[in-house]
């Protein structure tokens, strides 16, 4: 009984971890422009499906291939980004933030429409790497090579990002222009190129959560980006929309509910608990657990 647990456990950290990466790119951006860019969630289906391309034509190639594939994915996958800063978002960046939302949503409409118009409809497989294939037997609990990688790259990330934000200069920057864009810029900060920045830090670090979802579960659709966008959304608003630990925290709980419903109560029941659970803590905490008041500027 304790193993199954254990078992679960281990798939319920892994699952989260994938979503805290996700999550991860809703708050670096509304920690800047206040915006949910609900796009973001089509981004990472787009990076996905890129990958699985590029590991098509390059994965005979072995490592060099497999890095390849990674690297022109990410570039493209970037360009995608910025041009849907520049295009989407900066020229509403002094509107009202209903328009910069609508914006954000017909923005994810064109790219998941676009994933499907280039992939196709159905499901596709995606490829199998040389790396990660082994598991470890722990006394019962089975522990693949990649989800210890994927647990591995959780604290890693956690740990890149906090020392980004908080001992590099362009981290201050972005902390800075979160805080008041007009002293920001007096200041001396490039608002532009901190915007472009933090979008692009967002994509990547989705395109990483979406490569290893496609890794771990294989079967991608055009229209995933909904789901895992929604779930990690919602694991930004339980962490504290907007705080970088809050957003792989709610990540972290968000994989813990669904693998354990799904494993001790039924599958159905999952997205009820969860959501459940979001509804409850707006109520008690409206900021989420580790989300600071808004400072009033009078």
């Amino acid at each position: 009984m304790l193993n199954i647990f254990l078992q679960q456990l281990i798939n319920a950290l892994t699952y989260g971890s994938l979503i805290g990466f996700i999550a991860l790119g809703y708050s670096l951006v509304y920690g800047i422009l206040k915006l949910i860019n609900f796009a973001h969630g089509h981004i990472v289906t787009f990076a996905i499906f890129i990958t699985m391309s590029m590991l098509t034509q390059f994965l005979a190639l072995h490592t060099l291939g497999f890095i390849l594939a990674l690297s022109l994915a990410l570039i493209i996958t970037i360009g995608v980004t910025i041009v849907l800063e520049i295009v989407a978002y900066r020229p509403l960046r002094r509107s009202n933030r209903l328009s910069l939302i609508v914006s954000a949503l017909g923005a994810g409409m064109v790219i998941e429409n676009a994933v499907m118009l280039i992939w196709g409809p159905n499901p596709r497989v995606f490829p199998d790497i040389n790396f990660f294939q082994g598991t470890i037997n722990l006394n019962g609990v089975v522990v693949s090579e990649l989800n210890l990688f994927i647990l591995f790259l959780n604290i890693v990330v956690m740990s890149i990002l906090y020392l980004f934000i908080n001992k590099s200069r362009t981290g201050i920057a972005i902390k800075a222009l979160s805080l008041d864009y007009q002293t920001a810029q007096l200041m001396g900060v490039n608002i532009n190129k901190i915007i472009v920045l933090v979008f692009v830090l967002g994509a990547i670090l989705g395109s990483a959560g979406g490569i290893l979802i496609g890794l771990t579960y294989k079967t991608i659709s055009f229209n995933m980006g909904f789901e895992y966008g929604l779930k990690a959304f919602i694991a930004a608003i339980i962490g504290g929309i907007g705080s970088i630990p809050g957003a792989m925290l709610g990540g972290l709980i968000i994989g813990i509910l669904q693998t354990l419903s799904a494993g001790y109560i039924s599958s159905i029941w999952a997205n009820v608990i969860t959501y459940s659970l979001l509804i409850l803590l707006l109520i008690v905490r409206p900021r989420g657990l580790l989300g600071q008041k808004d400072i009033e500027k009078v």
